[in-house]
């Protein structure tokens, strides 16, 4: 679809091209021939004669051949339009930034639906309608501004939003954020989002592309593609940030299970961004501050060095840095007490090295060399300088710039001053340099980027299921929740351990069931879905005259229809879950368990199939791991054994996506083993 007329046309029609630049119209043609756009300019009219100084024709049956037509018309006209230069004018590339479509009503759908038909029927390619369409380093084809600085290696824009992508770039601009190309998908009748990274990822070039993408996404429409390029482009050597907007809890359905509670299409987006390696944003200053990151060298070590001469933007860098799990480690010895004799008298080197308002250029340029050659418990530098208003900080500047250049390490310059340093930051900017002006916002911004995975490899494997008998009992069931044989077949062929147990029917049949399991039991009532909220759970019971009494009164619990025994047996309460999430395809989740799943709600959720190392990342990912690893004595839980089961449920709900929702609650682990002690599997066909 994406096609070189899109991307390096040799002419262009505007079509409603304007003499008014507060028109869509009038203003993209201004911004072609303002940024020179090198190849022919043709202007569709029907009043003017000439339009910014160039002839225009009356009707599109009057253009010569053209590769590319940008359109800004009234939605009703469009078709005709677009029918005519896709079959007369050999046109291969549109972009239509008229609204009035699908984003409507009925009526401008089935226009966008004829448009769509017809660029497809000429293998032609479409961007919009409804955007404020598309820019390179060939050509300006947007109707807004500011035009960023446009270069090979500049950031990727990508945005379901015209307006989002402008106030990105305005964001962008003054960090010194430069841009490779910003496209604007608007409707995506045709290209949306995940097009132009499959694009982008089946034709990157490390010598030639970008290697930097963001994203603002309003709907992800294709999760298996988007999943699929953003973790190739990553895996080349890319790097991809992301805002997924739309995510508050006001959109979280209700369900019946403890795994349907807490999973959520926003948590299924947390988990498509992590498996493909995705930095997730939640704001355009936070989306631009780790694209900026992204232009330096990849951060490699957590030991940071903060440099400055003020102490507040220190003090508040140094907690945003060590709450996000950075560190920044304290300076002391032969050599710190060195380059403490090249500073001021009231400076300090304990680090955040600070060496005052009144620190020179000079000294900036010692601090940093020791940081790079003699500070070998520092990883990277951020270096804090602005101005109080009083002088120049120039020669500040091209010091910091300088040393970017030679040390290996990286260097990330705070600049704060934005008004009394405007003058230096710019001239800082135009020896492409990008800057950050605010310090906790970086932090913030760093942290995440450091601890936001690789993509999961293609390489993985996973446990081997029989597909045969699952398919065989989910085939042979009934919708809604499945009957305890069932669900201990199929955690049979998954390789869940289980407790064993019984279902019976009767007081006798309970007894019986009791003695052969061996006391102290566990009852739990069959039916409820939630049994230890009507009284439905009983523990540790020691001998027959209690699983008669416990049976008659469970079997009296409102939809009671069975009892189930097993052994009574300890450990730590786990607990592992499915759910099926639309589009993403399957969620599984962990965490503890019990009543801790409720009280804590601290879970750890991730998209299938997920490997055993996948499946690590999400246990040692949860606030209460120490508890899982084994806190003040206690013991811990096998997490090879955690870990495998979660895997394990993974494939099970592959190859069974009939399974909506799944609860493994509790699972009890210990050092040698783990094992379900209570399963709800519910299936919609």
């Amino acid at each position: 679809m994406i096609n070189q007329q899109l991307l390096n046309p040799k002419n262009i029609v505007i079509v409603g091209g304007s003499n008014s630049i507060n028109k869509p119209g009038g203003k993209v043609l201004k911004n072609l021939i303002d940024n020179k756009f090198k190849g022919e300019l043709y202007i569709v009219n029907k009043k003017e004669a000439e339009v910014q100084g160039i002839k225009a024709f009356k009707d599109v049956s009057d253009l010569p051949q053209v590769d590319l037509a940008i359109i800004a018309i009234a939605a009703i006209f469009c078709p005709e339009v677009v029918e005519i230069l896709a079959k007369e004018k050999n046109t291969r590339a549109f972009i239509i930034l008229s609204a009035g479509f699908s984003e409507e009503n009925k009526e401008g759908a089935i226009l966008e639906k004829q448009i769509v038909e017809t660029v497809n029927s000429v293998n032609g390619c479409l961007i919009g309608p409804n955007c404020i369409g598309f820019l390179n380093s060939n050509y300006t084809g947007v109707f807004t501004t500011p035009i960023p600085k446009l270069e090979p290696f500049g950031c990727d824009l990508i945005s379901g939003s015209g307006a989002t992508a402008v106030f990105i770039i305005e964001s962008a601009i003054p960090k010194g954020l430069t841009f490779s190309s910003v496209v604007s998908v608007g409707n995506s009748a045709q290209i949306g989002i995940e097009e132009m990274l499959q694009y982008m990822d089946e034709t990157y070039n490390p010598e030639t592309s970008s290697s930097v993408k963001i994203l603002y996404v309003e709907d992800i429409k294709k999760p298996e593609k988007l999943l699929k390029h953003a973790s190739s482009l990553i895996r080349k050597g890319c790097k991809i940030a992301a805002i997924k907007s739309g995510s508050s809890e006001a959109g979280v359905r209700a369900a019946s299970s403890h795994t349907g509670a807490l999973a959520s299409p926003d948590v299924a987006v947390d988990a498509l961004f992590r498996k493909a390696g995705i930095v997730r944003c939640y704001g355009r200053h936070e989306l631009t501050t780790v694209a900026s990151i992204f232009m330096y060298h990849e951060l490699k070590g957590k030991r940071i060095a903060i440099i400055t001469h003020a102490g507040g933007p220190a003090v508040m860098l140094t907690d945003a840095l060590s709450k996000g799990g950075l560190e920044v480690p304290q300076l002391k010895g032969i050599k710190p007490d060195e380059l403490l004799t090249f500073l001021y008298p009231g400076s300090s080197i304990s680090n955040p090295i600070d060496f005052l308002a009144t620190g020179t250029a000079e000294q900036l340029g010692k601090i940093i060399d020791y940081c790079e050659e003699e500070f070998f418990c520092i990883d990277a530098m951020i270096v804090i300088f602005g101005s109080p208003g009083l002088f120049e900080v120039f020669d500040v500047y091209k010091v910091l710039s300088d040393k970017m250049n030679t040390c290996k390490k990286p260097i990330y310059p705070i600049l704060p001053s934005i008004i009394n340093g405007k003058n230096e930051i710019t001239e800082f900017i135009s020896h492409e340099k990008i800057n950050f002006p605010d310090e906790v916002l970086f932090g913030n911004a760093l942290t995440k980027v450091f601890f936001t995975p690789k993509p999961a490899s293609e390489n993985e494997v996973f446990p081997k299921l029989d597909e045969a008998k699952i398919r065989e009992v989910i085939n042979s069931s009934a919708n809604g929740y499945l009957k305890p044989a069932e669900v201990q077949l199929l955690l049979d062929v998954a390789g869940i351990s289980r407790a064993g147990e019984a279902v019976v029917k009767s007081a006798n049949e309970a007894i019986d069931a009791a003695k052969q399991i061996g006391f102290p039991v566990v009852m739990k009532v069959v039916g409820p879905v939630h049994k230890s909220d009507v009284g439905g759970v009983v523990l540790n019971v020691i001998n027959s005259e209690t699983v008669a009494l416990e049976f008659e009164r469970m079997m009296k619990i409102k939809d009671a229809i069975s009892v189930m025994l097993q052994p009574m047996l300890s450990g730590t309460e786990l607990f592992i879950g499915a759910k099926k999430e639309g589009k993403f395809g399957h969620l599984v989740l962990c965490g503890l368990g019990g009543i801790f799943i409720e009280v804590l709600k601290d879970v750890s959720s991730g998209l299938t199939p997920l490997s055993i190392d996948e499946s690590l990342y999400m246990i040692h990912n949860l606030k209460s791991y120490n508890i899982i690893k084994g806190v003040r004595g206690q013991e811990g839980v096998n997490e090879d054994i955690f870990a495998d089961f979660i895997s394990r449920i993974s494939v099970l709900v592959k190859i069974a996506p009939e399974i909506s929702e799944m609860d493994l609650n509790p699972l009890l682990g210990k050092k040698d083993r783990v094992v379900a002690v209570d399963a709800r599997i519910r299936i919609e066909k």
